[in-house]
């Protein structure tokens, strides 16, 4: 059998369809990521294990290439690999933005709606003619065929007879001209009710016939996750008027793409674009799915005619056969118009409206009589059970009124981010009193206005915090966590999420944390990445002594501006005491930390043994202070400082890090003992020379929740 390129095999469609999503599936990160940067370069077969080097899955640009290179087998190929292509995108350049708008949005100036109905048609009619025993492949049937479509189109003509208008003579037959409810509908949804009219046209004639899916050139329908994070605009020379009013990212193309998009999952929005975000576009992305199959249907005592040019309800009636969309990334956008807008989406839809607000109840006329011409029937507020990911990381210009009800719409959230937001004890108090949500990751980092009691009615009293695996409360000298140490020492007993001992991410930077409060943990064995940093008064031995007893699985520990051993000499000290220096904290950094966990005991015997005993814990990685880091030099051993393009720096075991062998059957092991040309080890040692020359993608214990990864 003749297999060359020129001659490739022919598959099913439906085994065509299953090849491209394995494909894509593996550039999918496995369940339990590596905690390491992303290393970009060939790492061989990856092992799906949470594995660094080779990596879990294949990297997404080497996926995207095998597609797009699928595409150009045959035309088969093509329609099967080409929905994958189009379920991820990001949008990081202007002219990339500019593209897709053009690919996917719908110009009605350069294409009519009467003109992709006819052409759908046509074309829909004569495949199904081609396909169908009962119909005429002739050009007659397939006339017939349409024309019984066109019936199913047809809308009433609520217009003035001819014969009221013009004598019998004057009048000319015009030609039949199918005339669409909607003035600007969505492409998808005017291809699916083509499908469906064939569907129902030859059902009536031949049941069960296959009938194929009208071609829509369109690629909107595929996309599932639409993302902004990497967007930039910075470094093209625009003015400032330029960039006030010619904006690449605005409402109106947002606001077209999203009605293409019927299946659209996760959507992630930045800064750079936060302007875009206007009310229309927010309708799209709130209020598609479930939310609007159960509002803007008529109510009791309502009108039960429907405008067909009404542009709400045919907005409504769209969203209704969209999917729900599961995470949503706000992360840092603090426009006026995005707050505005948010703000009357909030008063609109999530608020109760009271009777001065619809107009309900009766008034009185001049008469003394009971008017009735103003009511509206109460709807109740909205709600929204689709969405499960949550991010407002830095969204401080709202407003507590408005931040509250916007969280509490949604029942099924299991990502929440709060971080530096204006979130009040009594919205924690109203999160926690919710019966159907169940958060497996929380960020409450620097809220100043949460009080301690809050933070433990939360953890220790609500249901909502019991299957946590994911807690951040960070807070620094600025922006320190208001937690009590009694509260404190409620939380670390009683909080269900820390009794268990399945948190996997804890940080407690700036909490009055003591000796005695690391004593009270239960075991620790899936916590692998603590933040204990800006907790100036505990003693590096305890620290040391939690991680060997209570958490020896913990890779990545922040001390920054913690432990008085490792304040370099900076903050001030009694009368009469010597003030340390960053060299005495060096020694001390490595003397109780370093080489207590990291390095394996002594052992000595006569006889060749194959095994080595293992360091107490996985410590591989310490985020420490810039005087402190600056202190270490060059650092000692394998153990290297990199530094991230933020401005954060990490003390890095560059001979450390999960690696997996195909066929060994064990698995992923974090080794000790890398190769000086071991290839992650080499990695590692780039990333150090690099001072900071870096990706954004590099470094540890981040402290923003992303909760647009992983959703489908």
């Amino acid at each position: 059998m003749n297999t060359s390129p020129s001659n490739p095999l022919h598959y099913p469609s439906e085994l065509q369809n299953v090849i491209c999503a394995c494909i894509y599936s593996f550039c999918l990160p496995s369940d339990v990521p590596s905690l390491d940067p992303l290393i970009q370069k060939d790492c061989g077969t990856p092992t799906a294990l949470p594995s660094s080097f080779p990596g879990s899955s294949w990297p997404e640009p080497i996926t995207r290439r095998t597609l797009a290179n699928l595409c150009l087998v045959n035309h088969t190929w093509y329609e099967a690999a080409k929905p994958w292509l189009w379920t991820k995108v990001e949008v990081r350049l202007p002219i990339t933005w500019l593209s897709l708008v053009e690919e996917i949005a719908w110009d009605y100036n350069e294409e009519t709606v009467d003109q992709v109905l006819d052409n759908t048609i046509k074309a829909a009619a004569r495949a199904a003619a081609r396909s169908s025993r009962s119909v005429s492949a002739s050009r007659d049937g397939g006339k017939l065929l349409e024309e019984s479509i066109l019936e199913t189109f047809a809308v009433p003509d609520e217009s003035i007879s001819p014969e009221l208008l013009s004598p019998a003579v004057s009048r000319d037959p015009s030609p039949r001209r199918l005339r669409p409810k909607s003035k600007s509908p969505a492409r998808w949804k005017l291809i699916r009710s083509i499908s469906d009219a064939i569907q129902n046209v030859l059902e009536q004639n031949e049941p069960g016939v296959y009938v194929p899916t009208p071609h829509d050139p369109r690629p909107g329908r595929f996309v599932r996750h639409l993302d902004f994070n990497h967007f930039r605009t910075i470094g093209m020379r625009r003015s400032i008027d330029e960039g006030v009013h010619g904006r690449f990212v605005t409402g109106d193309r947002v606001e077209a793409i999203l009605k293409e998009m019927p299946n659209l999952a996760v959507f992630g929005a930045t800064e750079y674009m936060d302007g875009a975000l206007t009310l229309p576009v927010l309708k799209e992305l709130f209020l598609r799915g479930a939310p609007s199959r159960g509002r803007g249907r008529p109510s009791r005592g309502r009108s039960l005619v429907v405008d067909v040019h009404d542009t709400e309800e045919e907005d409504r009636e769209r969203r209704r056969e969209c999917r729900d969309l599961e995470a949503v990334d706000l992360t840092g956008c603090v426009s006026a118009v995005f707050v505005n807008a948010l703000t009357e989406f909030v008063n609109t839809h999530l608020l109760p409206q009271t009777d001065a607000e619809t107009g309900e109840g009766e008034a009185d006329d001049a008469n003394g009589r009971r008017s009735r011409r103003g009511v509206r029937f109460r709807e109740e507020p909205l709600n929204i059970p689709g969405l499960q990911r949550l991010g407002l990381r830095g969204v401080k210009s709202v407003l507590p009124r408005i931040l509250s009800p916007f969280v509490l719409a949604f029942p099924s959230l299991t990502h929440l981010d709060l971080s530096g937001t204006r979130v009040t004890p009594d919205i924690l108090l109203a999160l926690g009193a919710s019966s159907t949500v169940r958060l497996q990751s929380l960020a409450l980092a620097r809220c100043v206005r949460l009080t301690s009691a809050s933070f433990k009615t939360l953890l220790v009293d609500s249901q909502v915090t019991s299957e946590l695996r994911e807690l951040n409360l960070y807070g620094d000298a600025t922006f320190a966590t208001d937690i009590s140490e009694s509260d404190l020492r409620n939380i670390i007993t009683k909080a269900p999420c820390f009794t268990k001992g399945v948190l996997t991410y804890l940080d407690l930077s700036s909490a009055p944390l003591t000796r005695d409060h690391l004593s009270l943990f239960r075991p620790q064995p899936k916590l692998r990445s603590l933040g204990l940093s800006h907790i100036p008064q505990i003693e590096l031995k305890a620290i040391s002594e939690f991680l060997k007893t209570t958490a020896p699985n913990v890779e990545i520990l922040t001390l920054v501006s913690t432990s008085p051993e490792l304040d370099c000499g900076l903050r001030p000290v009694p009368a009469g005491t010597q003030r340390g220096s960053a060299r005495q904290s060096s020694v001390a950094l490595h003397t109780q930390l370093i080489r207590p966990l990291c390095t394996p005991p002594f052992s000595f015997s006569l006889t060749l043994s194959t095994s080595r005993a293992l360091p107490p814990t996985n410590l591989r990685v310490v985020e420490l202070s810039t005087p402190l880091l600056a202190g270490l030099g060059a650092g000692a051993g394998t153990w290297r400082i990199i530094r991230s393009k933020g401005g954060r720096g990490w003390y890095v075991d560059t001979a450390s890090g999960w690696v997996a062998q195909l066929g060994s059957g064990r698995g992923s092991v974090l080794r000790r003992d890398l190769e000086p040309d071991h290839p992650f080890r080499t990695e590692m040692e780039k990333l150090s020379n690099a001072n900071g020359n870096v990706t954004s993608g590099v470094g540890w214990h981040a402290r923003k929740m992303e909760v647009t990864d992983d959703v489908y």
